[in-house]
Order: structure tokens, then sequence, then C-alpha cells
């Protein structure tokens, strides 16, 4: 999904800010703490952190089909 400017502003921010972000994603949900963007091969990656476990979680952002700052 394409995000518009104010939604990657946002999630940049979240970034920057560690702010818990919730991820929707095939018909999944995921509450992260994103870490960093980063730009692989074209496409652009979120690295996360899993505020419970610690695991590391990858998301390419063109196969997110939504996303909301909570924190």
């Amino acid at each position: 999904m394409p995000f518009t400017p104010n939604q990657y502003d946002a999630l940049e921010r979240a970034v920057l800010d560690s702010r818990r972000v919730v991820i929707r994603r095939r018909g999944s949900e995921f509450s992260v703490i994103p870490q960093k963007l980063e730009g692989t091969s074209g496409r652009e990656r979120l690295y996360a952190v899993h505020p419970t476990t610690g695991e590391t979680m990858k998301f390419f952002l063109d196969e997110i089909d939504s996303f909301e700052v909570v924190w």
C-alpha cells in the first residue's frame, strides 16, 4: 500500500521517538516498537522489536496494509 506523505512522516517520527506502532498485514496485527527504516533492493523495510518478547521483526512497507502510531 502506498502511504501518504503524512503517514510516512508519522512512521518516521515513530522510529525516531521509539513510539509503539500497530501494523496490520495479511489479516494479522502486530504491536511493535520500530527501530529503523532501511532501503533494500528498491524496497523499504521497517525493523521493529516486539515489546514483550524482544523478538526482532522485519516488515516490507509495500506489504503493510495499514498502521497506526499508538503511543
